[in-house]
């Protein structure tokens, strides 16, 4: 061989080594391999995409743990995607296999169970049990709620936010007029009607327009405290049998009451959420049922004087305790993250107290974590302190969970769920009754079901 051709072949050769190399090297963690690898900040880099939605908690929270996740992780090209419509924006991205790294799921056009039916979210079991909370204690066992396992042992997503349902009132107002804040269904009927006849009001208002925030903020709560999470989850996953149950036709006839004591605003059912919050807040109403986000969505149009006062619905028998049904917020790392390096450091670096205790300030709901104590933290307000001692404190109630349902159990849900909201507001306007309502309910769990 010429000394011109040996020393073409050692370029060769030199050229396939540092190839082979910078392929190994340069991996930057952009492989779909769920181990438990957490890398550090000189291995974290390149782009990374969070996708999450904005609604009534704002996105100050948001801000803030990127902007302290970008600090730690320099190297990092933080991509945020985010808005009231980004689940609708995205679509296209998921649909072509293409989606940002971490996905928080929340608002319209969002369905963890449909992602994870699709495939689209990362199988998180083995990694997550390493993650540990400030106290040491492992991350799975420090949530209020539990994370959702499904077939016995996948875990798709870590729940984020411990939203729910419950029954606001304005506290100053109740104190100033010696109105008494309810404990029970009976006490609950007793206040709405001491109202009605002082005030001269209709005491509750909900909105007709979304009648998933009745289905949500009153019925959950009542088949809960009426027969647990098992009649919670048979009901609402279309099994027949319970909705023949007696204590079914129970609980809405309660629903029916609202409407036969003439305790429900019949202006409801042409009206929009923010519009009866709007009229909550002005004393047009006593009671509304809502989420969490309630007073940061209506911060600017809440008067001076307001003060927000949350117990959980109050739907349960006398002498059972109330009954709490947990909205949760989860957030997951897509399947095909291209960078799940740092999509696993940054799930794991917002589950910290320091960033609990932003989210409690700035959102007016609160992370799904226990032990961590509001109550010095002076930029909380003081109905989601009363609201963190009650969660954190077993007993006073009992939270009861609704499972997502899998698999085919899911369409039936779903159908039951639509059936339940279509014949709502005929029932809540009295053009049904309560027999009509289970029995057109229970129709299409037997169709279903066939």
């Amino acid at each position: 061989m010429s000394n011109k051709s040996k020393y073409y072949f050692l370029s060769l050769v030199l050229v396939l080594i540092l190839g082979l190399v910078a392929c190994s090297g340069n991996d930057n963690g952009n492989n779909n391999e769920e181990g438990t690898d957490k890398g550090n900040s000189s291995e974290i880099s390149g782009d990374f995409e969070i996708q999450y939605f904005v609604g009534g908690y704002g996105d100050e929270w948001w801000k803030e743990v990127i902007s302290d996740f970008g600090k730690e992780y320099p190297e990092l090209n933080i991509i945020e995607h985010s808005g009231p419509n980004i689940n609708d924006e995205m679509k296209t991205r998921w649909i072509s296999n293409n989606p940002p790294d971490v996905v928080y799921i929340d608002g319209s056009g969002s369905s963890e169970t449909q992602m994870i039916n699709d495939g689209q979210l990362m199988d998180l079991s083995e990694w997550v049990k390493d993650i540990k909370f400030d106290n040491g204690e492992p991350l799975l066992d420090a949530f209020i709620s539990p994370a959702e396992v499904l077939d016995g042992e996948k875990i798709y997503s870590l729940p984020l936010v411990f939203d729910t349902w419950g029954v606001w009132y304005d506290s100053n107002w109740f104190n100033q007029e010696g109105f008494t804040v309810p404990e029970d269904f009976d006490s609950w009927i007793a206040s709405m009607q001491e109202i009605k006849e002082k005030e001269g009001i209709y005491p509750f208002n909900t909105t007709g327009n979304y009648p998933q925030y009745f289905e949500r903020g009153v019925l959950y709560p009542a088949f809960a405290a009426a027969g647990g999470e098992e009649l919670l989850n048979s009901l609402m996953n279309g099994k027949v049998e319970a909705w023949e149950r007696p204590e079914t036709l129970e609980v809405i006839k309660k629903a029916e009451e609202l409407h036969k004591a003439d305790l429900i605003d019949p202006a409801f059912a042409g009206r929009s959420h923010t519009q009866t919050q709007m009229n909550f807040l002005l004393h047009d109403n006593a009671y509304i049922a809502v989420g969490f986000w309630l007073p940061t969505e209506m911060a600017n149009d809440t008067p001076d004087d307001f003060k927000y006062g949350f117990i959980p619905t109050p739907m349960n028998d006398k002498g059972n305790p109330m009954a709490l049904v947990p909205d949760i917020r989860p957030i997951a790392i897509a399947k095909e993250a291209k960078n799940p390096a740092a999509a696993k450091a940054f799930v794991e670096f917002i589950f910290k107290e320091k960033y609990a205790q932003k989210f409690a300030e700035t959102t007016g709901a609160i992370m799904n974590v226990q032990g961590v104590d509001l109550a010095d933290n002076d930029n909380v307000p003081e109905f989601l302190k009363d609201i963190n001692e009650i969660i954190n404190n077993p007993g006073m109630i009992e939270v009861h969970k609704r499972i997502t349902p899998e698999g085919d159990d899911l369409d039936i849900s779903i159908k039951i769920s639509d059936e339940v909201k279509t014949q709502l507001v005929p029932l809540l306007l009295g053009r049904i009754t309560a027999e009509e309502f289970v029995e057109k309910v229970k129709n299409v769990a037997e169709k279903e079901s066939k």
